[in-house]
C-alpha cells in the first residue's frame, strides 16, 4: 500500500526543516545554481515556459542523498535569474509511480500545464514495469493526476522505457521516450496522439538497428528531439559507451546527433553523435523554447553512479546541481552552447577590464574573493605555445597551441589525485567562465566546446592565476557575481 500525497509531501518539508540551516551554512552551497533544498537532485524535468513564467522541474530524493524513489521538485522565474521555490509537484503516491516519478517533460495543453512522467514500480522480486503518467495543472503549481496515458510494455522490449519529451507539431502530440530492446541497446522510440491520452507506438525512431546505427550503449535515458535552425537534433544521454581516446571519459554520456526526421515512418537519418559537454559533470539535459523563440538548454550537473558518494556536501545533507541555461544555436553541424543573456544580472561589480601580458610567472587576477565570479578573456590567438589558468588552487585549465588541445584538470576530492578531460580546437581566440562555490563552467570560443565540473577548493582559498610559457597579452574582464 503506498502513502499518501499529503504524507509524503510533509514528510519531504520536515525534512527540509529539519537541515535547513546545515544545508545553508555549507560553504560549497552554490550562489546562482539550482540545488535541492536538502537530500539529491539528478535530472531537469518539466522544463518549460509557460504562461509568461519559467518552470523547472527537477527529480529530488528529499529524505537521503542516495538515489531512491523520486519526486518531482519545482522552481519557477520570470528572467532564469531568480528563482522562487515552488511546492512539490509531484509525490510517488500511486501504484504507479510508487517507487518514484522518474522523469518527464512538461507542455501547454488547452490552457493546462501538463506534465508527462514515468511511474517507476517494482515488485517484491525486484521486476520493474514503467508507466508514462499525466498530470495536469489550471495554476502550474498545483497538480491533479490523471494516471497513466501509455501502460502496455511494447513487445521486444525491457521494462526500461522512461523519461517521455512531447512537443505538437502539425496539430498531433508526439513523444519520444529512451528504451531498452530485448537484447539490451538503446533506441529511442517514438508515439503519436490526438489527445495526449491516447498515444499510438509508431516504432522506433533512432538508436541501435535504425538505419546504419549498430550497438550504440545499452539503454537511451532522457532523448529530447527538436528542430534547430532548419535540421533537426535528438539529445540523448546514452549508457554503456566505452571510453574512446578523450571521448566518453565518463560514466555515462550526455549528446546530439543532427539530421533529418520523419514521423510517419518513422526515421532519423543522422550525421555522428556528438558530446555536448567535454568536462566531468553532465547528464540528462532537456530543452525548452521560450516565447522569444531561443532554444534553451539546462542540463544535471552531475552522472550517475560517477563519485556521487565522494561529494563533501554529503556530510551536509545534499548533493548535486543544475547548471546554468544555454542558449543553442546550430552552425555548420554542430550545437553551439551560450550563456543566456539574462545571467549578466548576477554581475554586481566590475572587476578587471584590461589588457594584460603574462608570462612563466603567475599573473594573479583574483585573490580574496573570487567565487561567484564570470571572467572573459579575448585575444587568445596571441597564444604562441602554452597558457594555463589555475582556479582556487586545485583546478587548472591548459590550453597547448602546436596539439591544439585544452585541457581541464582538477584533484579528486578523495584520492586527490589529479583527473582531467580534454578537447581539441583548431584555435583558442576565447574563453568565457562561470565560477560558484562549487563548480566551474567554461565556455570555448564562443560556445563552441563546454567544460562543466563540480569543484571543491579549500574554501579559503579564493585565487585565480594566470601564466603562459611565452610572453602573451589578452583582454581580460571579470564581474563579482550575486
Amino acid at each position: 500500500m503506498t502513502e499518501s500525497d499529503k504524507n509524503l509531501q510533509e514528510r519531504a518539508y520536515a525534512e527540509v526543516k529539519k537541515y535547513e540551516q546545515q544545508v545553508k551554512a555549507d560553504p560549497y552551497r552554490q550562489s546562482f545554481h539550482l540545488m535541492p533544498p536538502v537530500g539529491l537532485l539528478n535530472d531537469p524535468n518539466g522544463w518549460i515556459q509557460w504562461d509568461g513564467v519559467y518552470h523547472m522541474f527537477y527529480q529530488w530524493n528529499p529524505f537521503e542523498t542516495g538515489h531512491g524513489a523520486k519526486f518531482w521538485g519545482h522552481y519557477s522565474s520570470t528572467d532564469m535569474v531568480n528563482w522562487k521555490e515552488e511546492p512539490i509537484a509531484l509525490a510517488p503516491s500511486e501504484w504507479y509511480e510508487k517507487n518514484g516519478c522518474y522523469s518527464g517533460s512538461a507542455v501547454d495543453y488547452d490552457g493546462k500545464l501538463a506534465l508527462i512522467y514515468t511511474g517507476n514500480v517494482k515488485d517484491e522480486q525486484g521486476n520493474r514495469h514503467s508507466y508514462q503518467c499525466l498530470a495536469t495543472s489550471e495554476d502550474g503549481v498545483h497538480f491533479e493526476k490523471h494516471g497513466p496515458v501509455i501502460d502496455e510494455m511494447p513487445e521486444g522490449y525491457t521494462a526500461h522505457i522512461r523519461d517521455p519529451k512531447v512537443w505538437k507539431e502539425n496539430g498531433r502530440w508526439y513523444l519520444v521516450i529512451g528504451a531498452q530492446t530485448a537484447d539490451e541497446q538503446g533506441q529511442a522510440l517514438l508515439y503519436a496522439s490526438d489527445d495526449l491520452k491516447a498515444w499510438e507506438l509508431k516504432g522506433p525512431i533512432a538508436g541501435a538497428g535504425i538505419g546504419f546505427m549498430k550497438s550504440f550503449g545499452y539503454m537511451w535515458e532522457c532523448p529530447d528531439l527538436f528542430s534547430l535552425d532548419e535540421k533537426d537534433v535528438l539529445i540523448v544521454s546514452p549508457q554503456g559507451l566505452e571510453p574512446e581516446g578523450m571521448f566518453y571519459q565518463n560514466v555515462y554520456q550526455a549528446g546530439y546527433f543532427i539530421g533529418e526526421t520523419n514521423l510517419e515512418q518513422p526515421i532519423f537519418h543522422h550525421g555522428e553523435f556528438r558530446e555536448l559537454d567535454r568536462g566531468f559533470e553532465f547528464y540528462a539535459p532537456q530543452t525548452t523554447v521560450d516565447e522569444k523563440g531561443r532554444r534553451i538548454l539546462v542540463g544535471w550537473m552531475g552522472v550517475p553512479e560517477q563519485n556521487e558518494e565522494d561529494h563533501p556536501t554529503i556530510a551536509n545533507r545534499w548533493v548535486h546541481c543544475l547548471t546554468i541555461p544555454r542558449e543553442l544555436r546550430h552552425e555548420e553541424g554542430k550545437l553551439i552552447q551560450k550563456p543566456i543573456e539574462e545571467l549578466q544580472q548576477l554581475r554586481q561589480s566590475q572587476g578587471l577590464d584590461e589588457t594584460i601580458t603574462v608570462y612563466n610567472e603567475e599573473t594573479i587576477l583574483e585573490e580574496k574573493q573570487a567565487a561567484p565570479l564570470e571572467l572573459s578573456f579575448n585575444g587568445l590567438e596571441s597564444i604562441s605555445d602554452k597558457c594555463q589558468w589555475t582556479f582556487r588552487g586545485g583546478t587548472r585549465l591548459v590550453y597547448d597551441k602546436e596539439e591544439q588541445l585544452i585541457t581541464l584538470e582538477r584533484t579528486h576530492v578523495k584520492t586527490w589525485e589529479t583527473e582531467k578531460r580534454q578537447c581539441r580546437v583548431d584555435l583558442l581566440d576565447e574563453l568565457h567562465i562561470y565560477l560558484d562555490h562549487s563548480s566551474i563552467e567554461i565556455f570555448v570560443n564562443d560556445g563552441e566546446e563546454v567544460f562543466t565540473a563540480r569543484i571543491f577548493p579549500d574554501p579559503s582559498n579564493q585565487s585565480v592565476t594566470i601564466r603562459s610559457s611565452e610572453p602573451t597579452t589578452m583582454h581580460v574582464k571579470t564581474w563579482h557575481l550575486a
